[in-house]
């Protein structure tokens, strides 16, 4: 066992921190999501078009990419806790100030910040995370830590249908502002600082002339679109253009993410024991076949689809780490996860939706999905030309 480490085992104290960590992730996520339920709502009030709803997206995944490039920065000058402190504050500031908007494009420049903020939150976390807990207990401590994103996922429409039977759409932002804030005082208690060591960069140049560099983050852009993409703009797909009742959709489309859940926990094992080029492939072509068949327009064949494009949509993204991990030397992957994930946060998760609201503008939702997973389902071929990976 290391020196310095708080918590050998997952047991005690060392599980109630870890669970503490999971809800602080868990909030982290839903800041971001719960946009999406309730986005229908806030295009009614403002009256503007499905395209301009989405481009909110494009201003949360700006900032929160953003703040990855900045990482470094925040935690030489700041430290891994305060950056957290700072993180959950700044949550909870945009979401109180919110409600009090009434020019949409305002709300641009909230969702930038509040980008920012989230993005602040797991390059703080996970160094304190791998000092807290013995190294041999990693595994087990990322992976629950990050079921808080699926989780968040399955829950966000569920708190919404269930908070908009009392509040309406802007008391939503007021609850989750004032949860955010509760944290801070909480997590100064119980969070100790730990050594912030200077990171080596390598020239960047080098990065973006590698072939599997480009292969890899085309695959995810398309992969990480059709899990979050699909996401935000479903409840608008479902209310606009299948004409059903918000609260009804919104159920829908709840459970429809609970298969998420298991399948992101379940994929880390896979590659174990199956080829992971084969479980990549496959991964990414059955998310982009599911996404395609979404089009369908009968109800009940519209939830089992939904539930299983959502399944496994998102059971890509340990396979994708994984992958990383094998195809980058260690001195070159964390820049290269990084710059891969500000590229997809730009492109899959901001640019995506506008371009499927635009769609939803022009033509109708249906075409932009069905386009979304013929790409998707192209972009699976990829994967074979990774030579290194097996």
């Amino acid at each position: 066992m290391r020196s310095g480490v708080r918590f050998p085992s997952l047991t005690g104290k060392g599980l109630l921190f870890l669970l503490f960590v999971w809800f602080l992730w868990f909030m982290n996520f839903t800041t971001r999501t719960i946009f999406s339920p309730i986005l229908p709502l806030i295009e009614d009030e403002f009256g503007t078009t499905h395209a301009r709803a989405s481009s909110i997206f494009i201003f949360i995944s700006s900032g929160y990419s953003f703040s990855l490039l900045c990482a470094g920065i925040y935690a030489r000058f700041l430290g891994y806790k305060k950056s957290i402190l700072i993180c959950l504050t700044l949550i909870a500031a945009v979401y109180f100030t919110i409600p009090f908007i009434r020019v949409f494009e305002m709300l641009y420049l909230f969702a930038f910040l509040l980008g920012v903020a989230t993005g602040m939150y797991l390059p703080a976390m996970l160094p304190l995370l791998t000092r807290y807990y013995d190294e041999k207990i990693w595994g087990r401590v990322l992976a629950i830590q990050e079921s808080g994103a699926p989780f968040s996922i399955f829950c966000a429409p569920i708190i919404a249908v269930f908070l908009l039977l009392f509040l309406s759409w802007r008391g939503i932002f007021v609850v989750l502002g004032s949860a955010a804030l509760l944290c801070v005082p909480l997590f100064y208690a119980v969070a100790e600082e730990t050594e912030v060591r200077p990171v080596k960069t390598f020239f960047l140049g080098g990065l973006l002339r590698r072939r599997e560099f480009w292969i890899i983050t085309t695959i995810w852009v398309f992969a990480g679109a059709a899990n979050l993409a699909i996401y935000y703009i479903i409840p608008l797909y479902l209310t606009k253009e299948l004409l059903l009742d918000v609260q009804y959709a919104n159920t829908v489309f709840g459970i429809s993410r609970l298969g998420g859940v298991f399948v992101s926990i379940s994929a880390g094992f896979l590659v174990e024991r199956f080829s992971l080029k084969k479980t990549a492939f496959w991964l990414v072509l059955l998310t982009g076949i599911f996404t395609m068949l979404l089009v369908i327009r009968d109800l009940w064949w519209m939830k089992i689809l939904l539930f299983l494009q959502a399944s496994i949509s998102c059971g890509f993204f340990p396979v994708a780490l994984v992958t990383v991990s094998k195809m980058f030397p260690q001195e070159e992957r964390g820049q290269a996860m990084g710059f891969i994930i500000f590229l997809a946060a730009i492109l899959g998760i901001g640019v995506i939706p506008y371009l499927l609201g635009l769609s939803g503008d022009l033509l109708s939702f249906r075409f932009g999905i069905l386009m979304l997973g013929i790409l998707t389902s192209l972009s699976a071929g990829l994967v074979f030309l990774l030579k290194k990976l097996h």
